[in-house]
C-alpha cells in the first residue's frame, strides 16, 4: 500500500520544490538529455538543450500538483537527439529534481521529443505531482 498523505502536506513540499527552482538570480533552468535516466542527481548524459523557467517558476501548488508557468524555449537545441528525461536546476546550476519527459503524460510535456541540433525545444506543459494527488 502507498503512503497516503494530507493535501497540504504535498502542497507544501511541491511549493519548497519551486522555491529552490526559483533560488538563482534569474529563472531556473529546465536541461534536457538522452539516453537513460541516471540515478539521483547522478552523472547526466548527452545534454540536448536548456529551456529557461520564469523568474517564478510556477503559483502556489494546490491539490497536490505544482503546474509550471510557461518557460522560454530553447531557440537552438546544443545536440541531436531524443529527450527522454530532464534535469531541473536553479539559475547557479544547483540540483533541484529530475523528471520524466515526453509529449503527453509525463512531468515535462514538449511539442516533440526528437531534438534536432540547432533547432527549437519548446515545453508544452509541466507539472510535479506529490504522492496520492
Amino acid at each position: 500500500m502507498s503512503l497516503g498523505v494530507l493535501e497540504s502536506i504535498r502542497n507544501a513540499w511541491l511549493d519548497a520544490i519551486a522555491a529552490a527552482i526559483d533560488a538563482g538570480i534569474v529563472g531556473g533552468q529546465l536541461k534536457f538529455y538522452d539516453g537513460s535516466r541516471p540515478g539521483t542527481n547522478g552523472a547526466a548524459t548527452n545534454l540536448l538543450g536548456t529551456v529557461v523557467f520564469s523568474a517564478t517558476c510556477a503559483p502556489d501548488a494546490s491539490g497536490g500538483v505544482l503546474t509550471f508557468s510557461e518557460m522560454t524555449e530553447d531557440a537552438s537545441a546544443d545536440a541531436t537527439g531524443t529527450a527522454t528525461w530532464a534535469r531541473i536546476t536553479d539559475s547557479d546550476d544547483n540540483f533541484v529534481c529530475d523528471c520524466s519527459v515526453g509529449t503527453s503524460g509525463e512531468d515535462i510535456n514538449l511539442n516533440s521529443v526528437a531534438i534536432t541540433v540547432g533547432g527549437i525545444i519548446r515545453v508544452t506543459s509541466g507539472t510535479l505531482t506529490a504522492g496520492n494527488a
